[in-house]
């Protein structure tokens, strides 16, 4: 077993990956308020709009696996590098999009750079840290996850009232370019690498796992983004194709485990990795709670309250901040409280939902901004809580040669969650408003069904806890066994 040595540059490597993640995070919600603008200036329908936001995510969620496991094949350095520079080259190219096709090709391709570049991140805490410095890392990527879906529509509000229309939203994607850049230079200095090996493409690159687990997740995620227009309805034969496809991925990993094959992803991450699974489950099911909201926000306060997109991201900026607090100290609890951590996360969060929900229906609408921020306050302390433990949690007993194909399956729960909890929260909003013509009752009846998903996670999570209550007792069983059996011994020698 060979001696860990920290890398003098390891926390220096860690800012320079993790602002390059959460640009490619940021983006998944930056542009949602840039779509007005988007659409005036290049005449685009309301379908090719709605694929500036769905096709990113769709692609992004498709190759987290992938980019896991090719960064585990040929090194977390190079996919790094090739995957960020892929990103600021797209990213410019949205940015300079003459009409809505370019546009939608550009990020569909920007959507796959950033689905490779994301699992690196996890892939390198795990290569770069150990100990409690591994929970301090994991701490601030949790953070990045939790802050820069928070505050994509604050940032994408700022940017639009300083560049103004009609080309303020192109800015939007430019400002990926000159941080791109940066990051690109100093990971070229900063980031270890990676002994060189042979690499054989036919037996350690799963492409049949990869076309089987890409077509399951498209199967799930091409309906519920386009679920506002009827995609659910008309698509929803794609789910059972996603079930019979997921089912066959298992069975052929499986396959390859007993073989001593390399797959795509482990199905002992699942099956042998104590917490993995369930971890993974409670960061799907709070993502489709917490992601949701946003989008809800956007339509109560613009759609119902005639607010700016730069007001309604200020709106929302309480959650932010509270959860950017709660993340940097709860990065550095998790060795100290474990899964606790993300129970009482858990709940703040559900306690914050439901206040807000009441406060919809007891303050005028003229007042619900301000009367927000408190309630607010409490669920972004509650949701720094939870995405930056559960993520630690979630990987600590995950082999580093697996640590980012582990990373990429985790972002992909939380990718799917996130498609499925805009998709719902969304459509009931809407729904409630259509019959009622009452923007403060849909806005309580979205909210509570968050609540309610966020309330799910929270079983998954005291479940979890109580195993690994039970696990530690069973390891102090058998240690007390082994010292029972050695002093047996001691005393028939003597």
């Amino acid at each position: 077993m060979t001696s860990y040595e920290p890398d003098p540059r390891r926390w220096k490597a860690l800012a320079v990956s993790l602002t390059a993640g959460f640009m490619g995070l940021l983006d998944v919600s930056i542009v949602n308020v840039a779509l007005p603008s988007i659409q005036r200036d290049l005449g685009a329908g309301s379908g090719g709009i709605r694929w500036v936001v769905s096709g990113y995510a769709l692609a992004f969620g498709l190759v987290l696996v992938t980019g896991g496991r090719l960064g585990d094949a040929f090194g977390r350095r190079k996919m790094f590098l090739g995957a960020l520079a892929a990103f600021v080259v797209t990213s410019a190219l949205a940015g300079a999009a003459p009409n809505e096709t370019t546009l939608v090709v550009a990020r569909l391709a920007q959507g796959v750079a950033a689905g490779m570049l994301t699992p690196q991140n996890t892939g390198l805490i795990q290569d770069l840290f150990r100990g409690p410095e591994r929970g301090r890392a994991f701490g601030m990527f949790g953070a990045v996850v939790g802050i820069s879906t928070a505050v994509g529509p604050i940032l994408g509000g700022v940017i639009l009232a300083v560049f103004g229309d009609p080309d303020g939203w192109r800015w939007v994607f430019y400002v990926n370019v000159p941080i791109g850049v940066l990051a690109f230079v100093l990971a070229l200095r900063l980031l270890p690498r990676s002994g060189k090996r042979e690499i054989r493409l036919r037996t350690e690159i799963d492409f049949v796992g990869i076309l089987l687990l890409a077509v399951a997740v498209l199967g799930v995620l091409l309906p519920v983004v386009d679920a506002d227009q009827g995609g659910i309805a008309r698509m929803w034969w794609l789910f059972p194709i996603a079930v019979v496809f997921g089912a066959v991925f298992v069975r052929w990993e499986h396959r390859l485990v007993r073989h001593g094959r390399s797959p795509l992803l482990d199905t002992r991450l699942f099956t042998g990795t104590p917490g993995y699974a369930t971890g993974a489950a409670v960061g799907a099911l709070y993502f489709c709670g917490f992601a949701g909201i946003w989008l809800v926000f956007a339509m109560f306060f613009q759609q119902g309250l005639g607010y700016t997109p730069l007001q309604s991201g200020l709106s929302v900026t309480p959650f932010a901040l509270g959860s950017a607090v709660a993340a940097a100290v709860a990065g550095r609890l998790v060795p100290r409280f474990g899964r606790r951590l993300t129970v009482t996360g858990l709940s703040l969060v559900a306690v914050g939902l439901l206040a807000v929900a009441l406060l919809a229906q007891l303050v005028p609408a003229s007042a619900a901004g301000w009367a927000f921020v408190v309630p607010l306050v409490v669920a972004g302390i509650g949701g720094g809580m939870v995405i930056s433990p559960n993520t630690t949690l979630t990987l600590e007993c995950v082999p580093v040669r697996m640590a980012g194909v582990a990373g990429g399956a985790l972002q992909t729960g939380q990718r799917i969650g996130t498609a499925i909890g805009t998709a719902v929260l969304a459509s009931v909003f809407g729904t409630v408003l259509v019959s009622s013509r009452d923007q403060q009752l849909a806005l309580t009846v979205a909210l509570c069904c968050a609540a309610f998903l966020t309330c799910g996670a929270l079983v998954l999570a005291v479940a979890e806890l109580r195993a690994r209550r039970h696990r530690a007792q069973l390891s102090e069983h058998e240690r007390d066994t082994r010292t029972a059996e050695t002093s047996a011994a001691d005393v028939q020698r003597g």
